[in-house]
């Protein structure tokens, strides 16, 4: 004798694990964000002080990769390109504000590819954040430690690098429909619009079209 089907099990239930990511699978991609996030943060500040300690302010590209790579040390009160060098602080308070954008959309996570992004993107725009905060001319006026030349048109850091990933990442998930949670949110808007069109097919509901009037067609009688 057949049993009747539990509810968790009945097809299209959101409660079902493969609907709805665990608990457990949310705090390990958020845990695995942070790592990321740890892991660029030190690499930005070790290759900065490198940097700082090894090469002189301002001098002649050391060549790496013929002219298309080099290494010169500056200080960059701007953000990309030197832009905006006079409003160092506004700079600051918009990364502050995008870092902690990015804490409170990491505990909606439950896709392991925006997990990357936004590990790659925390810990690019803390790394600039500390330079900002911590560095020679003052507190949130701070010039950031640029020394990657990339033939002569900008200078850049590893968190720099970090942040270029990321938005790439960013648009191809987005491209993608992915959202945050990990779900294709393209996909979903197609199937409630399927939904939407049986609901208008369905015997007994008005399908705003007016059906003909058989006396009508006869004509009134004189």
């Amino acid at each position: 004798m057949s049993t009747p089907a539990e509810p968790s099990a009945v097809a299209g239930d959101e409660t079902s694990p493969a609907a709805t990511p665990s608990p457990s699978g949310s705090r390990r991609l958020v845990a695995w964000t942070g790592v990321l996030a740890a892991l660029v943060l030190a690499a930005d500040q070790l290759t900065k002080w490198w940097a700082e300690s090894a090469l002189t302010p301002n001098a002649e590209p050391i060549p790496l990769v013929g002219d298309l790579l080099g290494l010169r040390l500056i200080y960059n009160p701007g953000a990309a390109l030197s832009i905006a060098s006079g409003y160092t602080w506004i700079l600051t308070i918009v990364v502050t504000v995008v870092v902690i954008f990015i804490v409170r959309a990491i505990g909606r996570l439950g896709s392991r590819g925006w997990a990357v992004a936004l590990g790659l993107l925390l810990g690019g725009a803390v790394g600039n954040l500390i330079d900002r905060l911590a560095r020679e001319p003052g507190f949130a006026r701070g010039h950031v430690v640029d020394f990657i030349d990339y033939a002569g048109f900008f200078v850049g850091n590893v968190a720099d690098i970090a942040v270029v990933a990321a938005a790439v990442l960013i648009a191809l998930l987005s491209l993608r429909g992915i959202g945050l949670d990990g779900k294709r949110h393209t996909d979903d808007e197609a199937a409630e619009t399927s939904v939407d069109d049986v609901a208008d097919d369905a015997p007994g509901e008005p399908s705003g079209k007016t059906a003909p009037n058989p006396a009508g067609e006869q004509g009134d009688p004189a």
